[in-house]
């Protein structure tokens, strides 16, 4: 896999280097701020970008915003977003875009490497890849008028590994359930979010931004 890096903490720029050539990647460019990872991406053709949400100049979102730049001109090459704090508007922001090869990584989880190699094979292969503390912040929301709020425990766990990016295989394991009473939970949870009754992985992906957006 070919990635692009954009992060300005030098230690961990280096360190993801390391980490990705060790792992048979190759390491494009890394960069330190938003601008140059947009050069460098129109120069290189990347298959993904891992970047960070808050670099130079303000440390705010210029990350973020060259990561939507760089989906709405280059859709194909996967997104991989770093954060040191969960950020929900930022998610939601990213991930409601188009959440097909992207993924919201808290920095936390790139100590934990086989995860963190995981969810970029997860975006590189058109999937998302979603934080789970994330995905439980988002999910612990409730109010009145959220959508979720008809699903019983078992179809939000569900739906919380969905938004994970994981299969149903994988699900049917973790949850310690048949891969077919998966299959029949996930059908539940698109007629309960009424998501329209149309084939592959797209319905997936709008159960995921249905709750993002609740």
């Amino acid at each position: 896999m070919q990635i692009i890096l954009a992060e300005d903490s030098t230690l961990l720029r280096e360190g993801l280097v390391r980490l990705l050539t060790e792992e048979g990647h190759e390491v494009l460019a890394a960069v330190g701020d938003g601008t140059a990872l947009i050069q460098e991406v129109e120069r290189q053709k990347p298959d993904l970008i891992v970047v960070d949400i808050r670099m130079p100049p303000t440390h705010t979102d210029e990350g973020l915003r060259a990561a939507l730049e760089i989906r709405e001109r280059w859709p194909q090459i996967g997104v991989l977003v770093l954060s040191q704090h969960v950020e929900k508007h930022y998610a939601a922001q990213l991930l409601t875009s188009n959440a097909a090869r992207v993924g919201y990584l808290l920095k936390d989880r790139v100590a934990q490497v086989e995860e963190f190699l995981d969810s970029l094979e997860r975006v590189h292969a058109g999937g998302a890849a979603i934080d789970p503390e994330v995905v439980r912040q988002l999910l612990s929301r409730t109010t009145h008028v959220d959508p979720l709020s008809q699903l019983t425990q078992r179809e939000r766990s569900v739906l919380d590994e969905m938004a994970q990016g994981h299969t149903n295989a994988a699900i049917g394991q973790k949850l310690h359930i048949s891969q077919s009473a998966v299959e029949k939970t996930v059908n539940t949870i698109f007629d309960k979010l009424d998501l329209a009754r149309t084939t592959g992985y797209s319905r997936r992906i709008l159960a995921v931004v249905r709750y993002l957006e609740s």
